[in-house]
């Protein structure tokens, strides 16, 4: 089993930039893949990023695209979350989710390992 701890959430005004971290505790961290979900209040949880268990491949949804970068060290046991030009509709909270297949999912139901989220709120 893996377990997830996101950080890095806060305020941020439009247009500005957030990089979220995703710690896993566990050494056999590299076979996981991993993505990054979201859920604003009312709404249904969202796949916004994911990625390979070597980082060879990533997977993102049009409405992040170019502006989200997903990144993961496995010495560390980390993945990351780079957000740019942050828009208000981005305001939600991020899950980090993880599973040993699946990679580029965008179902949350295929990922067995959760986080406990962090909040983003883009607001001037």
């Amino acid at each position: 089993q893996v377990q997830l701890v996101e950080s890095g959430g806060g305020l941020v005004q439009p247009g500005g930039s957030l990089r979220l971290s995703c710690a896993a505790s566990g050494r056999t961290f590299s076979r996981y893949i991993v993505a990054w979900f979201r859920q604003a209040p009312g709404k249904e949880r969202e796949f916004v990023a994911g990625i390979s268990m070597n980082a060879d491949s990533t997977y993102y949804p049009d409405f992040v695209k170019g502006r989200f970068t997903i990144s993961r060290d496995n010495a560390k046991n980390t993945v990351y979350l780079q957000m740019n030009s942050l828009k208000p509709e981005d305001t939600a909270v991020y899950y980090c989710a993880a599973d040993t297949s699946g990679v580029g999912s965008i179902a949350n139901w295929s990922y067995r390992f959760w986080g406990q989220g962090t909040q983003v709120t883009v607001s001037s």
